[in-house]
Protein backbone atom coordinates (compact mmCIF):
# COMPACT_ATOMS: atom_id res chain seq x y z
CA UNK A 1 0.00 0.00 0.00
CA UNK A 2 2.57 2.29 -0.65
CA UNK A 3 0.32 4.16 -2.43
CA UNK A 4 -2.13 4.79 -0.20
CA UNK A 5 0.51 6.63 2.40
CA UNK A 6 0.28 9.74 0.25
CA UNK A 7 -2.98 10.76 0.79
CA UNK A 8 -5.48 11.67 3.17
CA UNK A 9 -8.54 10.22 1.51
CA UNK A 10 -10.75 11.19 0.16
CA UNK A 11 -13.78 13.81 1.20
CA UNK A 12 -17.21 12.62 1.55
CA UNK A 13 -18.94 14.96 -0.51
CA UNK A 14 -16.79 14.17 -3.63
CA UNK A 15 -18.91 12.87 -6.98
CA UNK A 16 -18.86 9.22 -7.63
CA UNK A 17 -17.26 10.25 -10.91
CA UNK A 18 -15.76 13.71 -10.63
CA UNK A 19 -16.27 15.73 -13.95
CA UNK A 20 -12.51 16.20 -14.15
CA UNK A 21 -12.03 12.13 -14.27
CA UNK A 22 -11.38 11.28 -17.68
CA UNK A 23 -8.69 9.78 -20.33
CA UNK A 24 -7.78 12.61 -21.98
CA UNK A 25 -9.11 11.99 -25.44
CA UNK A 26 -9.94 14.10 -28.12
CA UNK A 27 -13.68 14.43 -29.15
CA UNK A 28 -14.60 12.28 -32.22
CA UNK A 29 -14.36 13.76 -35.93
CA UNK A 30 -17.82 14.91 -37.01
CA UNK A 31 -18.95 12.20 -39.85
CA UNK A 32 -19.09 13.10 -43.63
CA UNK A 33 -16.87 16.35 -42.73
CA UNK A 34 -19.15 18.03 -41.63
CA UNK A 35 -18.12 20.90 -39.14
CA UNK A 36 -18.46 20.42 -35.18
CA UNK A 37 -21.30 22.87 -35.25
CA UNK A 38 -23.51 20.41 -37.45
CA UNK A 39 -23.72 22.99 -40.60
CA UNK A 40 -23.09 22.05 -44.18
CA UNK A 41 -19.62 21.00 -45.13
CA UNK A 42 -17.52 23.28 -47.05
CA UNK A 43 -20.07 26.51 -45.26
CA UNK A 44 -18.12 30.03 -45.88
CA UNK A 45 -17.42 32.04 -42.51
CA UNK A 46 -20.15 34.42 -41.60
CA UNK A 47 -19.10 37.77 -41.09
CA UNK A 48 -22.37 38.13 -38.64
CA UNK A 49 -21.18 38.19 -35.33
CA UNK A 50 -22.20 35.28 -33.07
CA UNK A 51 -24.94 35.99 -30.42
CA UNK A 52 -23.91 36.92 -27.38
CA UNK A 53 -24.94 33.77 -24.95
CA UNK A 54 -22.86 31.91 -22.20
CA UNK A 55 -21.34 28.97 -23.72
CA UNK A 56 -22.59 25.68 -22.58
CA UNK A 57 -21.10 23.72 -19.49
CA UNK A 58 -20.84 20.59 -18.24
CA UNK A 59 -23.40 19.22 -16.22
CA UNK A 60 -22.23 19.88 -12.20
CA UNK A 61 -21.78 16.18 -11.02
CA UNK A 62 -24.04 15.26 -8.42
CA UNK A 63 -22.95 15.13 -4.73
CA UNK A 64 -22.57 11.71 -3.27
CA UNK A 65 -23.54 10.46 -0.32
CA UNK A 66 -20.82 11.52 2.12
CA UNK A 67 -21.00 8.68 4.36
CA UNK A 68 -20.44 6.38 1.27
CA UNK A 69 -17.28 5.04 2.16
CA UNK A 70 -18.06 4.36 5.85
CA UNK A 71 -18.53 0.44 6.08
CA UNK A 72 -16.14 -0.45 3.59
CA UNK A 73 -13.95 1.75 6.25
CA UNK A 74 -15.15 0.49 9.09
CA UNK A 75 -15.08 -3.30 8.06
CA UNK A 76 -11.31 -2.72 6.14
CA UNK A 77 -10.37 -1.07 10.04
CA UNK A 78 -11.70 -4.38 11.98
CA UNK A 79 -9.68 -6.80 9.54
CA UNK A 80 -6.48 -4.15 9.73
CA UNK A 81 -7.10 -4.78 13.61
CA UNK A 82 -7.54 -7.97 13.60
CA UNK A 83 -3.95 -8.54 12.06
CA UNK A 84 -5.39 -9.88 9.05
CA UNK A 85 -7.09 -12.79 10.73
CA UNK A 86 -11.01 -11.39 10.54
CA UNK A 87 -10.98 -12.47 6.38
CA UNK A 88 -14.96 -11.50 6.76
CA UNK A 89 -14.71 -8.04 7.37
CA UNK A 90 -11.99 -8.09 4.76
CA UNK A 91 -14.27 -9.23 2.08
CA UNK A 92 -16.92 -7.15 3.26
CA UNK A 93 -14.41 -4.14 3.02
CA UNK A 94 -14.17 -4.62 -0.32
CA UNK A 95 -17.75 -5.92 -1.26
CA UNK A 96 -19.20 -2.67 -0.17
CA UNK A 97 -16.82 -0.64 -1.56
CA UNK A 98 -17.35 -1.68 -5.26
CA UNK A 99 -21.35 -1.67 -4.52
CA UNK A 100 -22.57 1.00 -2.38
CA UNK A 101 -19.94 3.00 -2.01
CA UNK A 102 -18.86 3.14 -5.74
CA UNK A 103 -22.11 2.74 -6.96
CA UNK A 104 -21.19 -0.79 -8.72
CA UNK A 105 -18.20 -1.72 -10.96
CA UNK A 106 -19.03 0.26 -13.96
CA UNK A 107 -18.77 3.31 -11.59
CA UNK A 108 -15.75 1.66 -9.69
CA UNK A 109 -13.82 1.42 -12.98
CA UNK A 110 -14.92 4.91 -13.98
CA UNK A 111 -12.72 6.60 -11.10
CA UNK A 112 -9.81 4.64 -12.43
CA UNK A 113 -9.67 7.59 -15.03
CA UNK A 114 -6.10 8.70 -15.21
CA UNK A 115 -4.92 4.90 -14.54
CA UNK A 116 -6.80 3.35 -17.25
CA UNK A 117 -5.01 6.13 -19.88
CA UNK A 118 -1.61 5.05 -18.23
CA UNK A 119 -2.65 1.02 -18.71
CA UNK A 120 -3.49 1.93 -22.31
CA UNK A 121 -0.93 3.78 -23.02
CA UNK A 122 0.96 0.90 -20.92
CA UNK A 123 -0.30 -2.00 -23.25
CA UNK A 124 -0.17 -0.48 -26.56
CA UNK A 125 3.91 0.29 -25.76
CA UNK A 126 4.42 -3.51 -24.64
CA UNK A 127 2.12 -4.51 -27.64
CA UNK A 128 4.66 -2.17 -30.49
CA UNK A 129 7.64 -4.12 -28.47
CA UNK A 130 6.16 -7.39 -29.06
CA UNK A 131 5.40 -6.83 -32.62
CA UNK A 132 8.50 -4.75 -33.75
CA UNK A 133 11.07 -5.46 -30.89
CA UNK A 134 12.06 -3.07 -27.95
CA UNK A 135 14.45 -0.64 -29.81
CA UNK A 136 11.64 0.01 -33.04
CA UNK A 137 9.22 0.67 -29.73
CA UNK A 138 11.33 3.18 -27.93
CA UNK A 139 12.51 5.38 -31.47
CA UNK A 140 9.02 5.78 -31.77
CA UNK A 141 8.83 7.36 -28.47
CA UNK A 142 11.74 9.06 -29.13
CA UNK A 143 13.41 7.09 -26.15
CA UNK A 144 16.32 5.00 -28.58
CA UNK A 145 18.93 5.48 -26.39
CA UNK A 146 17.66 3.10 -23.68
CA UNK A 147 17.61 0.36 -25.78
CA UNK A 148 19.44 -2.82 -24.43
CA UNK A 149 19.45 -0.74 -20.79
CA UNK A 150 17.85 -2.63 -18.25
CA UNK A 151 14.37 -3.09 -18.04
CA UNK A 152 13.77 -1.23 -14.68
CA UNK A 153 15.60 1.79 -16.22
CA UNK A 154 14.08 1.78 -19.25
CA UNK A 155 10.68 1.28 -17.08
CA UNK A 156 11.53 4.57 -15.53
CA UNK A 157 12.02 5.90 -18.85
CA UNK A 158 8.97 5.18 -19.94
CA UNK A 159 6.98 6.88 -16.88
CA UNK A 160 6.32 10.28 -18.37
CA UNK A 161 4.71 8.76 -21.12
CA UNK A 162 2.88 6.51 -19.39
CA UNK A 163 1.81 8.70 -16.71
CA UNK A 164 2.31 12.23 -17.68
CA UNK A 165 2.93 14.03 -14.41
CA UNK A 166 -0.39 15.97 -13.26
CA UNK A 167 -1.30 17.91 -10.30
CA UNK A 168 -4.50 15.56 -9.51
CA UNK A 169 -4.73 13.20 -6.83
CA UNK A 170 -5.83 10.86 -9.97
CA UNK A 171 -2.64 11.59 -11.97
CA UNK A 172 -0.31 11.25 -8.67
CA UNK A 173 -2.39 7.12 -7.86
CA UNK A 174 -1.34 6.08 -11.37
CA UNK A 175 2.08 7.48 -11.51
CA UNK A 176 2.54 6.11 -8.42
CA UNK A 177 1.25 2.75 -9.26
CA UNK A 178 3.79 2.61 -12.43
CA UNK A 179 6.78 2.90 -10.34
CA UNK A 180 5.72 0.00 -7.76
CA UNK A 181 5.04 -1.72 -10.80
CA UNK A 182 8.73 -1.38 -12.15
CA UNK A 183 9.77 -2.50 -8.45
CA UNK A 184 7.31 -5.92 -9.00
CA UNK A 185 9.06 -6.38 -12.43
CA UNK A 186 11.99 -8.80 -11.21
CA UNK A 187 10.07 -10.28 -8.83
CA UNK A 188 7.61 -11.34 -11.45
CA UNK A 189 10.22 -12.76 -13.47
CA UNK A 190 10.14 -9.88 -16.18
CA UNK A 191 13.74 -9.00 -16.70
CA UNK A 192 14.49 -8.40 -20.38
CA UNK A 193 11.72 -6.03 -22.54
CA UNK A 194 13.95 -7.45 -25.76
CA UNK A 195 12.32 -10.91 -25.31
CA UNK A 196 9.27 -9.71 -23.79
CA UNK A 197 6.52 -12.41 -24.69
CA UNK A 198 2.41 -11.64 -24.00
CA UNK A 199 1.94 -13.79 -20.85
CA UNK A 200 5.27 -11.32 -19.63
CA UNK A 201 3.12 -8.66 -21.00
CA UNK A 202 -0.29 -9.36 -19.41
CA UNK A 203 1.67 -10.18 -16.14
CA UNK A 204 3.40 -6.31 -16.52
CA UNK A 205 -0.34 -4.80 -16.93
CA UNK A 206 -1.79 -7.25 -14.47
CA UNK A 207 1.04 -5.64 -11.86
CA UNK A 208 -0.08 -2.44 -12.70
CA UNK A 209 -3.66 -2.44 -12.62
CA UNK A 210 -3.41 -4.53 -8.79
CA UNK A 211 -1.40 -1.38 -7.90
CA UNK A 212 -3.92 0.99 -9.21
CA UNK A 213 -6.87 -0.17 -7.62
CA UNK A 214 -5.07 -1.08 -4.44
CA UNK A 215 -4.14 2.89 -4.05
CA UNK A 216 -7.34 4.16 -5.50
CA UNK A 217 -9.18 1.73 -2.54
CA UNK A 218 -7.08 2.85 -0.17
CA UNK A 219 -7.09 6.73 -1.12
CA UNK A 220 -11.00 6.49 -1.18
CA UNK A 221 -11.60 4.96 2.18
CA UNK A 222 -8.40 6.94 4.10
CA UNK A 223 -5.98 4.86 5.03
CA UNK A 224 -5.24 7.81 8.11
CA UNK A 225 -8.66 6.16 9.68
CA UNK A 226 -8.06 2.74 9.22
CA UNK A 227 -6.29 1.36 12.59
CA UNK A 228 -3.40 -0.66 11.02
CA UNK A 229 -1.57 -3.23 13.71
CA UNK A 230 1.19 -1.91 15.75
CA UNK A 231 2.82 -5.26 15.17
CA UNK A 232 5.16 -4.88 11.89
CA UNK A 233 4.36 -8.43 11.15
CA UNK A 234 0.85 -8.52 11.39
CA UNK A 235 0.66 -4.83 9.33
CA UNK A 236 2.71 -6.65 6.81
CA UNK A 237 -0.02 -9.17 6.66
CA UNK A 238 -3.01 -6.98 6.19
CA UNK A 239 -1.13 -5.18 3.13
CA UNK A 240 -0.15 -8.59 1.79
CA UNK A 241 -3.18 -9.97 1.69
CA UNK A 242 -5.31 -6.98 0.57
CA UNK A 243 -2.76 -6.89 -2.77
CA UNK A 244 -2.98 -10.14 -3.11
CA UNK A 245 -6.74 -10.39 -2.96
CA UNK A 246 -7.12 -7.70 -5.49
CA UNK A 247 -4.59 -9.25 -8.00
CA UNK A 248 -7.12 -12.82 -7.71
CA UNK A 249 -9.25 -10.38 -9.45
CA UNK A 250 -7.49 -8.70 -11.52
CA UNK A 251 -5.96 -11.74 -12.80
CA UNK A 252 -9.51 -13.89 -13.26
CA UNK A 253 -10.60 -10.42 -15.28
CA UNK A 254 -7.65 -10.86 -17.28
CA UNK A 255 -8.10 -14.65 -17.96
CA UNK A 256 -11.44 -14.12 -19.70
CA UNK A 257 -9.86 -11.36 -21.63
CA UNK A 258 -6.99 -13.41 -23.07
CA UNK A 259 -8.22 -14.13 -26.52
CA UNK A 260 -8.80 -10.30 -27.07
CA UNK A 261 -5.90 -9.82 -26.00
CA UNK A 262 -4.12 -11.54 -28.97
CA UNK A 263 -6.21 -9.78 -31.39
CA UNK A 264 -5.67 -6.04 -29.60
CA UNK A 265 -5.47 -2.96 -31.96
CA UNK A 266 -4.31 0.67 -31.15
CA UNK A 267 -7.57 1.98 -31.33
CA UNK A 268 -9.22 -0.93 -29.26
CA UNK A 269 -6.52 -0.61 -26.56
CA UNK A 270 -8.37 1.70 -24.17
CA UNK A 271 -11.88 0.00 -23.91
CA UNK A 272 -9.63 -3.23 -23.69
CA UNK A 273 -8.22 -2.00 -20.26
CA UNK A 274 -11.64 -0.63 -19.27
CA UNK A 275 -13.00 -3.74 -19.53
CA UNK A 276 -10.49 -5.39 -18.08
CA UNK A 277 -10.96 -2.65 -14.42
CA UNK A 278 -14.67 -3.06 -14.91
CA UNK A 279 -14.73 -6.67 -14.70
CA UNK A 280 -11.72 -6.79 -11.91
CA UNK A 281 -14.43 -5.00 -9.78
CA UNK A 282 -17.07 -7.12 -10.86
CA UNK A 283 -15.41 -10.15 -9.55
CA UNK A 284 -14.07 -8.56 -6.44
CA UNK A 285 -17.49 -7.76 -5.34
CA UNK A 286 -18.06 -11.66 -5.73
CA UNK A 287 -15.02 -12.62 -4.09
CA UNK A 288 -15.92 -9.82 -1.34
CA UNK A 289 -19.48 -11.23 -0.87
CA UNK A 290 -18.06 -15.15 -0.41
CA UNK A 291 -15.34 -14.38 1.91
CA UNK A 292 -17.85 -12.12 3.86
CA UNK A 293 -20.27 -15.42 3.89
CA UNK A 294 -17.33 -18.25 4.93
CA UNK A 295 -16.48 -19.42 8.37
Amino acid sequence: MGTSSAFGGQNGGTPLVPSWLDDGGAPSAAPNGAPPDGGPPNDPPHDVPAPDTPPERPPIPLIADPTRFSAARNNFSRFAGSGGDDRRSLGRALSHYVGSSSGGARNAAARMGSARGAGSRLVGFLSDAIARGATEALRALNLGALAGRPIEEIFLGLSDYVCPDGGSIDEGIAREAFIETITDLAGAGVTDLDGLTADQMQTVFELFATNAIEARLCNDIGLKAIILPSNSREAASVQTQLKDFIRRGVADALTTARSTVAALTPDRVLQFVGRVYEQAFEILQIMGDTEAEGE
